[in-house]
């Protein structure tokens, strides 16, 4: 079951995306100019999705997909292509309203249903793959982990997500951003260091199953971000 901490950071995440950002983030995710910082921010995501997708295989035929946190639907796409099953998922409606728009003609042999609602949720049934791309980076440690163990317990072949790494540069950036009222600044990040995630992972029973396999960090300016692949023992 979903903690309070998750379930509350969640509704953040609903408010922020739906109500304040959803401009922003159509602009950052499109081929439309912007700032040097938010170009930055672009061609790190650009390059984690990449990496994310290079670890799935490459023929996904018969392969049914989770995308946990699917923003404008760029990832959810390029597996459809690639022949996948997609259920591409996320909080904000605006998004998923922008994703399915975007996606329309651009799915290859593959199919994505897109949806409202929490990737948590039992109904979306089971899967051969999850990708969550920066999609827990806002959460706290133990919660990430408890969404890896839910996930993972409906999956077959591998969760590949990305976490915000413990750096001092995340690290001064999370404390400056406390100084900010609520109403200017987004749900924080939630830096979490590497040896402590793996030993949450590590010591979660519902985890035994799985193993860490390979990681990535991608560094682009103002976009720092750690991919982390699960796979069974």
């Amino acid at each position: 079951m979903p903690s309070t901490t998750y379930q509350e950071r969640r509704g953040q995440l609903t408010t922020y995306f739906d109500r304040t950002a959803s401009e922003a983030w159509k602009r950052l995710t499109s081929d439309a100019p912007v700032s040097g910082i938010r170009a930055t921010v672009r061609a790190g995501r650009e390059e984690m999705r990449a990496t994310l997708l290079d670890w799935l295989p490459a023929d996904l035929h018969g392969r049914r997909l989770l995308d946990a946190g699917c923003g404008t639907g760029a990832l959810a796409v390029e597996a459809a292509r690639r022949g996948a099953h997609v259920v591409a998922i996320d909080v904000a409606a605006s998004l998923v309203d922008m994703a399915r728009e975007r996606a329309e003609g651009q799915t290859g042999d593959g199919t994505v249903e897109f949806k409202v609602g929490d990737m948590l949720d039992p109904a979306l049934g089971s899967f051969d793959h999850v990708v969550a791309m920066d999609s827990l980076i806002h959460y706290h440690a133990p919660d990430i982990v408890n969404v890896l163990a839910t996930l993972a317990d409906r999956t077959r072949h591998s969760v590949v997500f990305t976490f915000a790494p413990r750096t001092i540069l995340l690290a001064a950036m999370h404390a400056a951003g406390k100084f900010f009222p609520r109403s200017d600044r987004a749900p924080a990040i939630e830096p979490v260091a590497e040896k402590t995630l793996l030993r949450l992972i590590d010591g979660n029973p519902a985890l035994s199953a799985w193993q860490a396999g390979r990681t990535r960090r991608i560094v682009r300016g103002f976009y720092t971000s750690q991919a982390l692949e699960l796979v069974p023992r």
